[in-house]
């Protein structure tokens, strides 16, 4: 990988990190990342049990090896205490920064699109005027670790990396997105109730002049 490159993976790991922290910080302040006027949708309900296992396996683990090492009288003990101490740390805010980004950044449906969200940096904006039907279909992503995949007409933003809404856009629709812009008929993401969901865009479609 060139010197460019490298730069730019470390950019956005830089980046994902404050954002996960700006996450937590608004998950404890009870702050949302919602605008006024904006109805927020849900999705953090497939991963969340996930989250909370891999968050207190990882407590549990970070103080047993603490205890551990304090009781073993030898350099090498003392010298990786606090690295490791440190380390797992930091492994449990990231996790919990990791859930808090999926609480406090809901998909949003505003009046004139929708932004499909994902964490605390992925998102997508669907127009609702290029929006023709709303159903409640599953995909599965290729990889559980990304959180979008292109192909073929059909961009999918997953949750643990599924979906369980489709949403036709009846023809090919320019989508701006985190990542710059990408050319779908049909996006595909995760909604804790898909079929409510559907019916809402579905009334929003019938009403549309």
């Amino acid at each position: 990988m060139s010197g460019r490159g490298l730069l730019h993976l470390g950019r956005e790991a830089v980046l994902m990190e404050l954002a996960l922290y700006r996450s937590l910080g608004r998950w404890i302040a009870r702050r949302p990342d919602v605008p006024d006027g904006a109805t927020p949708l849900r999705y953090a309900q497939l991963v969340g049990p996930m989250l909370w296992l891999w968050i207190l396996g990882s407590a549990t683990e970070t103080v047993a090896v603490e205890l551990v090492l304090r009781h073993v009288d030898a350099g090498w003990a003392e010298a990786i205490r606090l690295p490791l101490l440190v380390l797992g740390i930091w492994g449990v805010l990231w996790m919990l920064g990791m859930l808090a980004s999926y609480r406090v950044r809901p998909h949003l449906l505003e009046a004139d699109h929708l932004r499909v969200r994902n964490g605390a940096r992925t998102w997508v904006d669907v127009p609702l005027a290029a929006l023709t039907r709303a159903r409640s279909v599953e995909h599965e992503l290729p990889g559980t670790i990304r959180a979008v995949h292109h192909e073929d007409g059909l961009l999918l933003v997953g949750v643990s990396g599924r979906t369980n809404l489709e949403l036709d856009l009846g023809g090919p629709t320019v989508l701006r997105s985190s990542r710059g812009e990408v050319t779908a008929d049909r996006v595909g993401l995760w909604v804790d109730e898909p079929r409510d969901v559907a019916r809402e865009l579905a009334s929003r479609i019938a009403v549309r002049p």
